[in-house]
């Protein structure tokens, strides 16, 4: 794949992650802010996007989300099958509910 394919796969990813954090955020702030790991300021930015301005900032070359799951624990939890579902989705989510949310480093 050339880079302009890379670009546009980016693009795509973008525009799908700031569609879905608005829909998030219009249903559920709190909930949406917690499952992004998104501060208070941040979330209040995405969700006042104009439809123009998401399209805009989507183009970018640059990914606009990144995967949270760089520390080993939380990916282990994630992974491991012999947890049952419920118990690795509970262990997950207080180890994410640990992190920096965006925004506030």
């Amino acid at each position: 794949m050339d880079s302009n394919g890379f670009v546009n796969e980016i693009s795509e990813v973008n525009l799908s992650y700031l569609l879905l954090a608005q829909r998030l955020l219009r249903e559920d702030k709190a909930t949406a802010m917690f499952r992004m790991g998104l501060s208070r300021e941040l979330a209040e930015l995405l969700g006042n996007l104009s439809l123009s301005q998401v399209v805009k900032l989507a183009a970018s070359s640059l990914l606009l989300c990144r995967f949270r799951f760089d520390d080993h624990a939380i990916l282990s939890s994630l992974t491991h099958t012999d947890k049952d579902h419920a118990l690795q989705q509970a262990h997950a989510s207080i180890l994410l509910a640990g992190q920096p949310l965006e925004g506030i480093r």
